[in-house]
Formats: C-alpha cells, structure tokens, sequence
C-alpha cells in the first residue's frame, strides 16, 4: 500500500494568480446606474467571453442591465445600463 502526502494546508487563492496570467475575474464592483450605490456581482467566467443579463441593485432593488465581456487574458469589462420600468 502506498500513501499519498497530505495536501498543503493553503488552498490556492486570489493572491496565487494576479490579473493578466488568464485566469478569469469571478469578482468586481460596479455602481447601480439608478442611485449610484456600489454593487459587489459574482461573475461566471465559464458563462462565456461576452454575457448580459438583469440585475437588481442591492440597495435600491431596481433593475439594470449587466454586459460582462472577457478578453483572453480573464479581465472582464463590466457595463451597467439602467432598465426602464
């Protein structure tokens, strides 16, 4: 029987893989286009290179539309433009 090491106690995060190496933002902040609050979205990255959807601000619950576009090296471009009710 043979044993496997331990895996390292430190998983693999944020700081292990800087902007620009390709690896995709999962994060950003951007500002609600109706109050101007600012809004922390959660991205998904294997959603594809150019994604738009709805989203309601978190501070004023009214909606806007969310256009995240991927370049090859994993930054996102993020726009925000508000929604006619």
């Amino acid at each position: 029987m043979t044993l496997l090491p331990e895996p390292p106690d430190d998983p693999l995060d944020e700081d292990d893989f800087p902007l620009g190496d390709g690896t995709a933002e999962s994060e950003v902040l951007v500002v609600c286009p109706h109050c101007g609050e600012a809004n922390e979205l959660a991205l998904d990255p294997g959603g594809g290179s150019v994604q738009e959807y709805v989203e309601d601000c978190q501070v004023c619950c009214r909606p806007w539309r969310v256009t995240v576009r991927y370049a090859e090296d994993g930054t996102a471009d993020v726009f925000t433009e508000a929604l006619d009710e």
